[in-house]
């Protein structure tokens, strides 16, 4: 089962070296810049030209990779993503991260395959913690103004 970890109105959670504070007044984009451990994600959203989407109404579910889910990927896979001429595979790496709507823990009550912004499935499983395409859900609930974040603790990639 997904925890959330409410302080009033404010979201705190800690995962990894970071910690992620929302009250719902940011949107996606700004809530992950202003998060220690998302460099590499924001990096990512920057190069792949998606900025202005996050950043718009919505609302949006992302399933959020740290700096270490990233790190975790083969040597040299991150950097070559970033690439210009790896354009289109980074969009759709990053858009199958992404659901359209807004989609809370409470509203996952089982296992379920959803369409993601990509157009693939993934696959989303609550057997022992929630996991989507078998990344761990490690801090959920995180309320932005155009959606909300959940954080992952590894990168899924579309086939």
């Amino acid at each position: 089962m997904i925890k959330t970890f409410m302080l009033s109105t404010v979201v705190a959670v800690s995962f990894g070296a970071g910690v992620l504070a929302a009250d719902g007044s940011k949107d996606i984009v700004d809530t992950a810049v202003a998060t220690d451990g998302f460099d590499t994600l924001v990096a990512a959203v920057t190069a792949a030209g998606l900025v202005e989407t996050l950043k718009g109404d919505g609302p949006f579910t992302v399933f959020a990779p740290t700096d270490a889910a990233f790190a975790a990927l083969p040597e040299g896979t991150v950097d070559t993503l970033l690439k210009p001429e790896n354009h289109d595979q980074l969009v759709a790496v990053l858009t199958y991260h992404v659901l359209p709507g807004k989609v809370m823990s409470s509203d996952i009550t089982g296992p379920m395959s959803t369409a993601t912004v990509q157009g693939s499935d993934v696959d989303i499983t609550t057997d022992g913690g929630v996991q989507i395409d078998g990344a761990n859900v490690v801090a959920a609930d995180i309320e932005t103004s155009n959606g909300v974040i959940h954080v992952i603790d590894a990168v899924i990639l579309p086939e």
